[in-house]
């Protein structure tokens, strides 16, 4: 199995975060889908393991896996003996998103046909459910990590996985009941559980769990990876409305068909005047697929000054959290990553 420290030593640290996950991001897709079980009959290949590693090959940037193997590294441990647990936050990932995809009947998933698309309901929602298995299969057999810190991280991604699920219930469940008497307290809550949790709360919270890290630097790290967590699923919602299309590799503008309750939107509806706010509801509850309603749609939370307020809240967001890990952890290019990668989370085109 892939040393993750002998890779860093043989290659080195890029000095920026974006060069860093692209520095390592292929070989730390194939270090977590090594951990995909093999098939004990043909067919199983077939309809479970084969498509979810072609999915999964497909895995983006890497960046829970990566900062985790910072985190690690940070407080004076090893990258390696965080692989299992940054796979098992890797393999959530994956199966938050198919089942995602299907929840809000997506058709696009990194530029390519979400799997309930190419595999089927059936087939796609049952290797979601592999992927979740696969979050503490991969710790309870990882040979590097005593059982106090296996037990310690398997408590970590279980309260991950609720606060996940928590946070999807109240997204499913706004769009569901058209809810729009929502404020920004409502959205920071359904945000954080659903996103900033396990894309940047949790695996630097075990990162420095397995790295032997103090309480101090766990809880630091943890709340440096909420704050940015939560820039990125704003940066996330924004560039849905108003980066490139192209870009995206989901499908632009979708958070609006599919009548989402982003930051900006909920701003909007309590800045615009009744009939604009009711016109922006009109549109969100419609579905529409028509660019000329989408383009509508953004417009008028542009009139409410509402992507700008978007903006600068997640800059706030990583202001803070630079500030307070100078606080938590000694200099170190580990420190000066985790300090680049908030200002990519607020800055990324894509």
């Amino acid at each position: 199995m892939l040393n993750i420290d002998d890779l860093i030593a043989h290659k080195g640290i890029p000095h920026t975060f974006e060069e860093y996950l692209t520095h390592y991001a292929p070989e730390i897709g194939e270090a977590i889908n090594s951990f995909i079980p093999h098939a004990t009959h043909p067919d199983m290949d077939t309809y479970l393991y084969q498509p979810l590693r072609t999915y999964s090959a497909n895995g983006g940037k890497r960046h829970r896996p990566l900062i985790c193997f910072i985190a690690a590294r940070a407080v004076g441990g090893t990258a390696h003996c965080a692989l299992s647990a940054a796979a098992a936050i890797e393999h959530f990932h994956t199966a938050a998103l198919i089942h995602d995809d299907i929840a809000d009947d997506a058709h696009l998933r990194r530029g390519l046909p979400c799997l309930h698309i190419s595999e089927g309901l059936g087939l796609a929602i049952n290797m979601g459910d592999l992927g979740l298995m696969l979050v503490n299969g991969t710790v309870i057999d990882d040979a590097s990590l005593d059982d106090h810190t296996k037990v310690r991280v398997l408590s970590e991604l279980i309260t991950m996985t609720r606060l996940t699920i928590e946070g999807q219930a109240l997204d499913i469940g706004w769009a569901r009941d058209n809810r729009y008497d929502l404020t920004i307290d409502d959205y920071l809550v359904m945000a954080t559980h659903k996103t900033a949790h396990y894309s940047g709360g949790v695996p630097l919270a075990i990162g420095a769990i397995v790295g032997k890290g103090t309480e101090k630097e766990i809880q630091g790290l943890r709340n440096f990876g909420l704050n940015t967590g939560l820039a990125f699923q704003i940066q996330d919602d924004l560039l849905n409305l108003i980066g490139k299309a192209e870009s995206t590799k989901k499908g632009f503008r979708d958070d609006i068909t599919e009548g989402k309750r982003t930051l900006m939107v909920v701003h909007a509806l309590s800045e615009l005047p009744p009939s604009k706010k009711q016109q922006l509801i009109d549109i969100l509850s419609s579905h529409t697929t028509d660019q000329s309603q989408l383009d509508a749609a953004v417009s008028l939370m542009q009139e409410a000054d509402s992507i700008n307020f978007a903006r600068r809240y997640a800059e706030q967001l990583t202001s803070k959290a630079k500030e307070e890990i100078a606080d938590i952890l000694e200099p170190s290019i580990h420190r000066d990553l985790l300090v680049s990668m908030a200002d990519f989370f607020v800055n990324r085109l894509a």
